[in-house]
């Protein structure tokens, strides 16, 4: 698809706070949008020997290597049967390194009021709460804020499986 406007990800505009919305299963995750370089749909996956699970393996995204990381997996949640052309990716870098985090489906770039940032719930599981920052209640549901620093992090944290 398109890169996202730098000018806008370099902002937390006035009093809100902006990020790129994205589904996996029914749940409404954010990403801090100065985090995101770019949307695309992944093309042909080269697998990577003994990665960790959660890593579908490598894509070419514009002569970039574009490491590909299943969210489902890293949220411990089941598989979902995809058309061809339909997997959607959300492009991120991490120090040198390029990321593609697969998610079911890609919203919109939402803009929340800075106040209404709240800790992660007690109950959130484990494995969701290991890779959640913080959430933002909605009206008519919970935003769930990604630590795209914990998301990327593949050092044994209990993430993948």
């Amino acid at each position: 698809m398109s890169a996202i406007d730098p000018a806008i990800s370099a902002s937390a505009v006035d009093d809100g706070i902006q990020y790129v919305t994205v589904t996996v299963g029914e749940q409404l995750f954010g990403i801090p949008i100065a985090r995101v370089r770019d949307v695309f749909v992944v093309g042909g996956l080269t697998p990577v020997p003994l990665a960790p699970p959660e890593v579908r393996g490598l894509v070419n995204l514009r002569g970039r290597v574009v490491t590909a990381v299943c969210m489902r997996r890293r949220l411990g949640l089941p598989a979902r049967e995809r058309t061809v052309g339909t997997v959607m990716a959300v492009g991120l870098e991490q120090g040198d390194e390029s990321f593609g985090l697969i998610v079911d489906g890609v919203g919109e770039v939402l803009r929340v009021p800075a106040d209404t940032r709240e800790p992660r719930p007690p109950h959130l599981d484990g494995r969701w709460a290991s890779l959640a920052s913080h959430i933002h209640r909605l009206h008519d549901r919970l935003l769930v804020v990604l630590d795209v620093d914990a998301v990327l992090s593949f050092d044994g944290d209990g993430g993948g499986g």
